[in-house]
């Protein structure tokens, strides 16, 4: 089932996920409905709780990247068919040098601004199957780990940006917490009904 996708200026965006248990209420549903909402909004990754969720999951599918042709051969094979999820996530360490990359958000549509990450991460997850484990990216695929990661945080890619960046889109921002936006996948906006 395809989800509405919460709108910048909502509350949610800002909570900290709390830890999920194998016994969580229709969890493998939810992880279902994430992946069709995701790819309904042509996005790379989803976070709970961009669905309304305060929990620590987000899902991720860069395929799409990989036809990027300004990307190098085993970047791109390495993009192509990496999907996974991503449950009770804790970011372990970040190394190399701090690289720009233009990002944007499914809930922040339309504005998209250069975000410096380091290039390697290292973090600690269950996959459905809740059995942890601990693995590196990197690349586009740290990038986007790292993106995801924010919002089980709390922490949106607006907030990683100069403040002359966020003074000069501070417009568009009100406008999107207004719900005065229109995209082509369902939103749900906390100023224009409430929650």
């Amino acid at each position: 089932m395809i989800l509405p996708i919460i709108g910048y200026g909502d509350p949610v965006l800002r909570k900290i996920g709390e830890e999920l248990t194998p016994d969580y209420p229709n969890l493998k549903e939810i992880i279902a409905n994430m992946y069709e909402t995701m790819y309904n909004a042509s996005g790379v990754g989803l976070a709970a709780e961009q669905v309304g969720l305060s929990v620590r999951l987000f899902v991720i599918d860069t395929t799409p990247f990989s036809d990027d042709e300004d990307l190098e051969d085993n970047e791109q094979n390495k993009l192509k068919g990496f999907k996974k999820t991503f449950i009770n996530a804790k970011i372990i360490k970040e190394e190399g040098e701090e690289w720009a990359f233009n990002e944007g958000c499914l809930s922040i549509p339309d504005v998209r601004e250069d975000v410096y990450r380091k290039p390697t991460v290292t973090i600690e997850y269950c996959e459905e199957d809740f059995v942890m484990k601990t693995e590196v990216f990197d690349g586009l695929i740290a990038r986007v780990i790292q993106h995801e990661y924010d919002h089980i945080e709390g922490i949106l890619f607006t907030d990683k940006i100069s403040s002359l960046k966020k003074r000069l889109i501070q417009k568009k921002l009100k406008n999107i917490s207004e719900g005065k936006t229109f995209q082509d996948y369902r939103m749900k906006f906390f100023a224009k009904k409430g929650r």
